[in-house]
């Protein structure tokens, strides 16, 4: 016999990092509300990283796996837990591309030895797995609280609005933090950038 499900609206008000408890107690239910919460920014990271649904789509899952397995691994002072699951998805989403490229070169080298062609777009696939790569470290090397505002602002697509309300934080500082983090970007990225074009 399953237990009760707790009435919706008790685990709709609790807390991130109370669910996150919960999880690593076995709730199931904690894990779900989580999963409403942030799949869909968590998933549209996932995709901006490696330009694919599919594996997007399977980062979401070994995130949340990751998240049932070790929620006891979660600092609440070190970070929220949006911010947590995003630094897991980017994590798991970067190995999947660099075991993604592995394989690609393998296979770019047999077809090198074996085909007297290359494809066309296999140069600019090359370059926008760099960019990319290369946003993901700049945005590694970013302030928590900034890397927060500009995951949900230009991978989930929330307003600053939205963010405000989800982090707590006033209006004001999101825009100043989204600001502070689009200048730190763009300088890490700017001598990069132009080194691959």
């Amino acid at each position: 016999m399953e237990p009760e499900k707790p009435p919706v609206g008790t685990l709709a008000e609790r807390p991130d990092a109370q669910l996150v408890c919960s999880v690593g107690e076995g709730d199931e239910e904690a894990l779900w509300e989580l999963y409403r919460r942030y799949s869909t920014m968590l998933l549209g990271l996932a995709r901006r990283i490696l330009g694919n649904t599919a594996d997007a789509e399977e980062v979401l899952q070994e995130v949340f796996l990751q998240l049932w397995k070790q929620a006891d691994r979660y600092r609440e002072r070190r970070s929220s837990v949006s911010t947590w699951l995003g630094l897991i998805t980017r994590s798991r989403s970067i190995d999947r591309l660099r075991s993604r490229k592995v394989v690609e070169r393998t296979a770019d080298r047999a077809g090198h030895e074996s085909a007297t062609h290359t494809s066309p777009e296999g140069g600019s696939n090359v370059l926008q797995n760099q960019r990319r790569e290369l946003l993901s470290e700049a945005l590694g090397c970013l302030p928590p609280e900034q890397r927060e505002v500009v995951e949900l602002a230009y991978f989930a697509g929330w307003t600053q609005r939205r963010i405000a309300e989800h982090t707590g934080a006033p209006l004001g500082t999101v825009k100043t933090r989204t600001l502070l983090a689009m200048k730190k970007l763009r300088t890490e990225l700017l001598d990069r950038m132009e080194d691959l074009l």
